[in-house]
């Protein structure tokens, strides 16, 4: 799945319908030329029959508004009239799909007063007051979208907020691959999503997302740059018809955002284009920092797609060609590290979570219920405090994202690359919280001072034979861990104080290639800890994923079949003072003054399911179906040790915890046959259903090789 994962021939009618199309006018929804280099994305396609293309009556262009203050009524597009796509419009003549991401609910003012909502169910809460308005940032339909952005002005309200919540609201019907999308102010990203795959019937979708840590932006005027790629042509039918609204009210209880966000992007903002990279390419900027600085975290997005996408599923180097070039076995090894240096010296790493989206592996697994994350792809963050010193000094300094891989030298020898495939997008920003009461102070301190040894890495591989000496099986494992720490001694007009930036990581993925490479394996863990002082700031997560993912093309017909067995999971425990909302501020409102005090919060959530996919008669039929499971709990978490075990490099000791949201969905074939919610303790929006059946049918394209469907699924 991406924004630019399509095969070629839908690359030719795009460029029928747009022959000025280049990578220089595409931004980062170009096709890259390298993209013709891989073989196992240039020819895959997940079809659906329908024909039919639905568009629900837009959500209007009236701005609502409760409260004390006026909304700036925006127009739905800077664009010029060359540049507006039509709306696609058909009655709908059945339900839409609601196609869900299971996340914690949000705090959100409504008509009858604050509620906490994950788009679908709402809790009335408390604890918000004064102005509340509703903005209408975008309404517009992607279609032939690729290298046009929608773009819009931003004007913020009139009267005080201290919260923003994002409604993102989406339609679809027909034939399409779901998508990566982004949203921009300027050059700096806001938000980074992805579509769900749509039936011929129709889906929607809604996703509430809070953007406080965006304050500082919403306090000025901005331009809006969302860039959805997309394709409509006798294949592809299906538009994504999107509205998207900014609510700014006033909270009791809040996080206190930074004072002035540096995007660290491509910078195309000026030009109405989207500002992320693909990587591998320079990813860089040189800036300038104010001088006052207090506290700086830096964050990255990073989202592998193409060759990428299925980085945990790749292979070391030198068994790519294990099972002939056909097999289509990608490089550099299934571990992946972002890296964030500052002038060319490394000053933090962060481990990415597994995506799939949800075309990912076989479809049938993410209908109704999406992927993890998907619908908000999540940001780390890299606390640069102990940088300060030399990052104050009023000289431009050079910010540089990397992505980096594992090359060996088929003797179970690896070290990390300079490069990896095709392709990661990528964006950054900087963080920065000042000293507004003395604007004419000049941080100064200590340089910093870094340990960051390369990482430790073991790899093992081995292959099994027929009798006639023919490579039958494929199993290598590789573990790494990872210790990193930059300290140093920041002085500020409040004083000396100490600054610490501590990292240990821990890697593991076990693989087996079976059947002359039709059948894969992948277990893999990637968990660790991060430390910030000040702040103070504590992470720890675990990403577990089992995949079990096996091809079978008959000898005789053209027949396909897929079958995968998934589990994976998320848990992240956060301490003291993120750059993100955790969610926990938002559950702050709802209890009230009699809530129970808590320094930190608990995200847990797993996913297990399995599903089929066959296609007959030369993919002129096929179908997908299958059972997906998800849990989730969101809790408080007490501690009274966040700054001195992070002074230490230490993560706390968790002292105990309360239950907040729990939720449990069980969908089997498209349908929600279990859905149950708690708040609290308490039942929370009831059970919903849904009985909008998932099997899809129409040609798949299967690609050059086994590898292009085996543990990739059908492209979207």
């Amino acid at each position: 799945m991406d924004a630019t994962r399509i095969d070629t021939d839908e690359r030719r009618n795009m460029e029928k319908m747009n022959p000025l199309l280049d990578e220089e006018s595409c931004g980062t929804n170009v096709y890259d030329t390298r993209m013709a280099q891989v073989q196992h994305t240039t020819k895959r396609a997940w079809a659906v029959t329908a024909l039919v293309v639905i568009f629900l009556v837009a959500l209007g262009n009236m701005i609502s508004e409760t409260g004390l203050c006026n909304a700036s009524v925006l127009p739905t597009s800077a664009q010029s009239p060359g540049h507006t796509l039509a709306k696609y419009a058909v009655a709908a003549a059945a339900p839409l799909l609601r196609v869900f991401q299971v996340y914690p609910p949000v705090l959100t003012p409504s008509a009858g007063g604050a509620v906490l909502t994950d788009g679908s169910a709402s809790q009335a809460s408390g604890g918000t007051s004064g102005c509340v308005v509703t903005q209408m940032l975008m309404e517009y339909s992607f279609g032939n979208s690729y290298g046009q952005p929608f773009v819009g002005p931003y004007v913020p309200p009139s009267c005080s907020f201290n919260r923003v919540t994002f409604n993102f609201t989406v339609t679809s019907a027909g034939r399409q691959f779901d998508r990566l999308a982004v949203a921009y102010f300027g050059d700096t990203e806001l938000w980074r999503t992805s579509t769900a795959e749509p039936t011929k019937d129709g889906i929607i979708w809604t996703y509430v997302k809070d953007m406080t840590s965006y304050l500082s932006l919403f306090k000025e005027k901005q331009t809006l740059i969302f860039d959805l790629g997309n394709i409509i042509n006798d294949i592809y039918t299906g538009p994504f018809n999107t509205t998207l609204q900014a609510t700014f009210f006033t909270a009791d209880d809040t996080v206190q955002p930074a004072d002035k966000i540096v995007p660290i992007s491509a910078r195309l903002g000026s030009k109405k284009m989207p500002s992320a990279w693909q990587y591998p390419t320079n990813a860089s900027n040189r800036v300038t920092l104010p001088r006052n600085i207090q506290r700086a975290v830096f964050s990255v997005s990073a989202t592998g797609q193409s060759a990428e996408e299925f980085w945990y599923s790749n292979v070391l180097s030198s068994d790519v060609n294990t099972f002939g070039p056909d097999a289509g076995l990608l490089p550099y090894s299934p571990f992946r590290e972002t890296q964030i240096y500052i002038d060319d010296k490394l000053a933090g790493v962060a481990w990415p979570f597994p995506i799939i989206f949800t075309g990912g592996i076989v479809p049938g697994l993410w209908r109704p219920i999406v992927g993890i994350d998907a619908y908000d792809l999540r940001e780390d963050e890299i606390d640069i405090t102990p940088w300060l010193p030399l990052l104050c000094d009023g000289a431009p300094h050079r910010f540089e994202i990397r992505v980096a891989g594992i090359s060996d030298d088929g003797n179970h020898h690896g070290q990390l690359t300079d490069t990896v495939g095709t392709y990661w997008v990528l964006t950054g920003k900087i963080f920065l919280w000042l000293d507004n009461a003395h604007p004419n102070a000049i941080t100064t301190g200590t340089p910093p001072r870094l340990s960051v040894p390369a990482p430790s890495i073991s790899l093992a591989s081995v292959t099994g034979k027929t009798i006639k000496g023919v490579n039958q099986t494929l199993t290598y494992d590789v573990n790494v861990t990872r210790n990193l720490a930059i300290t140093s001694t920041i002085r500020t007009a409040a004083g000396s104080r100490p600054a610490a930036w501590i990292q240990h990581l821990t890697y593991s993925n076990h693989g087996v290639f079976s059947a002359f490479g039709t059948t894969q394996y992948t277990k893999q863990t990637s968990s660790g800890f991060d430390t910030a002082i000040p702040g103070p700031y504590a992470r720890h997560f675990t990403y577990p994923i089992t995949v079990n993912t096996s091809y079978i093309q008959s000898a005789t017909t053209s027949d396909i079949t897929i079958d995968a067995v998934l589990s994976r999971g998320q848990d992240i425990q956060v301490l003291g003072v993120p750059v993100f909302p955790t969610g926990l501020q938002s559950f702050a409102a709802a209890q009230g003054k009699t809530s129970p005090s808590f320094q930190g919060s608990e995200l847990r959530t797993s996913q297990n399911g399995s599903a089929h996919y066959q296609s007959t008669n030369n993919n002129a039929a096929s179908s997908s179906y299958g059972s997906t499971e998800q849990n989730m709990i969101f809790a408080g978490i007490r501690t009274d040790n966040v700054e001195s075990a992070a002074a230490n490099g230490q993560f706390p000791s968790i002292q105990g915890s309360g239950e907040l949201y729990r939720r449990h969905v069980l969908a089997v074939n498209g349908s929600v046959v279990s859905d149950n919610e708690s708040f609290l303790g308490r039942p929370f929006g009831g059970m919903r259903s849904s009985s909008v059946t998932s099997e899809v049918s129409g040609e798949f394209a299967g690609g050059d090789g086994v590898r292009d469907l085996i543990g990739h699924g059908p492209p979207s």
